[in-house]
């Protein structure tokens, strides 16, 4: 099933980049290069994702911010990944709190920004393993203290937890099993458990709920 998908960027050569890159099944419907322009389009063609350049001409501050405030809310709003040069700590976390689902850099390869673009269009977070740190941090600051005993985490066998905090910072099923030296289909037993034992319905909802007890 394809994703249709909407490319936001003041730069051509970059949206040319981007759309060269994507896989067959994501299917680009429009392209914008400011905030005005990105706007209109995305209201117009209803896109499942917007992949947006944090710093767009035309906005107050990070253009980007300008965009998601205009574009999300509503029971059709699209879903937004964040593709900037920054990895900054106060962009991740200024776009994520804005409403993005994600946030990747644009050194990224056009494999995996596909697979972003899908697992953001099926409504999981998606970042950098790098990047995740800032998020998880800035959400574990906001929450309280990590109890000495969790019910919940105790649940979870000693590997499950290992699948956990990898998955809540943002690695692929890929990548969990290449680091933990497992399949990939063993992964995602290992996610359907933990997902199972802690009630909970993505791996966007798992890095929340990390996040609070600041366990990853």
């Amino acid at each position: 099933m394809s994703v249709s998908v909407v490319i936001v960027d003041d730069h051509d050569v970059i949206r040319v980049g981007v759309r060269e890159s994507l896989a067959d099944d994501i299917e680009v419907i429009g392209e914008a290069r400011d905030v005005e322009s990105a706007i209109e389009v995305v209201q117009e063609t209803r896109p499942q994702v917007v992949i947006l350049d944090v710093h767009l001409p035309g906005g107050t501050g990070g253009g980007a911010l300008d965009v998601l405030a205009e574009i999300l809310g509503g029971a059709d709003a699209p879903r937004v990944l964040a593709l900037s040069v920054s990895d900054a700590a106060e962009d991740v976390v200024a776009t994520v709190r804005a409403g993005a689902r994600g946030y990747v850099t644009k050194s990224i390869s056009g494999p995996d920004l596909s697979d972003a673009v899908r697992r953001v269009g099926g409504g999981d977070a998606v970042f950098s393993p790098r990047l995740a740190g800032f998020v998880l941090d800035a959400f574990g600051a906001a929450g309280g203290e990590v109890a000495a005993v969790d019910e919940d985490l105790d649940k979870l066998t000693a590997r499950e937890q290992e699948v956990m905090r990898l998955i809540a910072r943002g690695y692929t099923y890929r990548e969990v099993g290449e680091k933990l030296f497992i399949s990939i289909k063993t992964v995602e037993t290992h996610v359907g458990k933990v997902l199972h034992k802690l009630q909970l319905s993505n791996r966007h909802e798992l890095a929340h709920w990390a996040a609070q007890r600041r366990i990853v």
